[in-house]
């Protein structure tokens, strides 16, 4: 990858600026252009926040639903307000263009707008991008849309600045990367990669490394029952893979009343501090809880609330003994267990640490048990590493897999070019010089092309609430992240080249 690692005092050959945009020494002032943005940033990223853009059932032109297409939409239509070139892959996502041309290279800027569902619990409504004492409060302010419109407005400053980059800047638009990035290998069917790339999309001061993600399911049959007793009819919790699981539900029948079930709840809220509801609902009982919601990353920073309610189902004794043979592996194998030793694949290398493990989703009906389990892998590991290390446990329980993704490992070394330079332009932005490069849980678009960089956008020491109630943003660190994405972008792409 060839990159800038200097700073240079002056524009491209030819670019043409005005005299109040340059700064002594030649160089445009698109800093001082962002602190005159500042309202326009936060105008438009208030009106991209009130869009759910949560994925959906799929109509005509919008492959991830409504609320994801206009949200699509919305990003374009600024993209031609602001005279970028923009392209629009068939509604799979798309890309809006700044200066050059494509065969002097391009620099990447890969985003999504897409985010997860909200959850419970929120102080504000999540949708509505309000501002109260310097911050901005909804779903997507940190996880992408916050960060996305912080690249979107440097982009915008250099060009206002009358900036001419000698490689073309590519704002690339994704619009599933939460449930899968289906979309994402629509747009590479059709559109070459850039040369190189950052994605605003996880922590400062960078991340040069990112642990392999599985998703899959723990299947476990169900026989049949005529036995008289308890019957477990249904049991859901949790809405994505990569998700704590902030709520959970059971819909349970019995043939001697539920006096004594309810008795039970009550013991286990009293004596657990986790509240267990219980109530009836026609002929049958439904027993649900509560959880935090968290990223599937960090899920020690969560309560799990499908872990509570099997803690409490696990003391009931089902007519179905695969119910309770499910239970009973759930408890000794998985319970408050996030990094895989009492299942027996605690993976774990000097890079990347140790293997992290949600349960993320269950689902479960008269003929199956459905468990869907996110887990992140040490950068040196494969899935298959993973799998064969569980496969002992699960095989004595009788419990399948279903595999439905593997997102490889992404690693560079901190000697790169490129990881130099990014470091350098932040620490000198920051003047954080003590915070160290990343290896995380997390995933990002760094892994749909081979030299992409995650960059931000979640500062050293501030509150994490990605994936979270109450998601939110300081207005400032929005600013800040635009000047430090478009020192980037004029070093990368911009600035004449050594």
């Amino acid at each position: 990858m060839k990159t800038m690692q200097k700073q240079h005092n002056e524009c491209a050959p030819g670019a043409q600026t005005e005299a109040s945009e340059i700064i002594e020494g030649g160089q445009p002032d698109y800093i001082g252009k962002l602190d005159e943005l500042r309202d326009e940033l936060l105008n438009d990223l208030s009106g991209l926040i009130k869009i759910r853009s949560v994925k959906d059932q799929p109509s005509d032109g919008a492959p991830f639903g409504r609320g994801v297409d206009e949200a699509f939409r919305y990003m374009l239509d600024l993209g031609k307000r602001e005279g970028f070139e923009c392209v629009d892959i068939d509604g799979y996502g798309g890309h809006m263009d700044y200066g050059a041309s494509e065969s002097d290279g391009v620099m990447g800027v890969l985003c999504h707008l897409d985010v997860v569902p909200e959850g419970s619990g929120w102080e504000r409504d999540p949708f509505s991008g309000d501002v109260a004492d310097g911050v901005m409060y909804g779903r997507g302010t940190l996880d992408d849309k916050g960060p996305t419109m912080s690249a979107f407005y440097a982009m915008k400053a250099l060009k206002d600045c009358g900036c001419e980059p000698r490689r073309k800047i590519r704002m690339i638009i994704g619009l599933d990367e939460e449930t899968g990035s289906s979309g994402m290998e629509k747009y590479k069917e059709k559109v070459k990669m850039p040369d190189f790339a950052i994605v605003p999309d996880s922590d400062f001061p960078l991340v040069h490394g990112e642990k392999g993600i599985m998703i899959f399911d723990m299947v476990k049959r169900l026989s049949r029952s005529d036995k008289k007793g308890i019957s477990l009819k249904k049991f859901t919790g949790g809405t994505a893979a990569n998700m704590v699981p902030d709520s959970a539900a059971a819909v349970i029948s019995c043939d001697k009343g539920y006096d004594a079930v309810k008795k039970a709840a009550d013991e286990f809220t009293e004596k657990t501090g986790h509240e267990i509801t219980a109530k009836g609902r026609g002929k049958s009982f439904e027993i649900s809880c509560r959880g935090v919601s968290a990223h599937g990353a960090y899920p020690e920073r969560g309560v799990n609330a499908v872990s509570v309610l099997i803690s409490f189902l696990s003391e009931i004794k089902f007519n179905c003994p695969e119910v309770n043979e499910f239970f009973e592996f759930y408890m000794k194998h998985l319970y408050e267990d996030f990094n895989g030793e009492k299942l027996g694949c605690a993976l774990h290398d000097d890079i990347s640490g140790g293997l992290i493990l949600n349960a993320g989703m269950i689902d479960v009906d008269s003929e199956r048990v459905k468990l869907t389990v996110n887990v992140r892998c040490p950068v040196t590991k494969t899935d298959s590493d993973a799998y064969d290390a569980m496969s002992p446990v699960l095989e004595k329980y009788d419990i399948g897999i279903v595999k439905n993704v593997y997102e490889k490992p992404v690693y560079f070394s901190l000697d790169d070019p490129t990881v130099q330079t990014l470091l350098s332009i932040y620490r000198r932005r920051t003047g954080d010089n003590e915070t160290k490069p990343l290896v995380i849980g997390g995933g990002t678009y760094a892994r749909e092309m081979d030299n992409a960089i995650a960059f931000g956008a979640l500062y050293p020491g501030d509150p994490d609430t990605m994936h979270q109630k109450n998601e939110c943003v300081r207005v400032e660190r929005l600013i800040q992240t635009a000047k430090i994405y478009a020192d980037a972008m004029y070093e990368l792409a911009v600035a004449p080249a050594e």
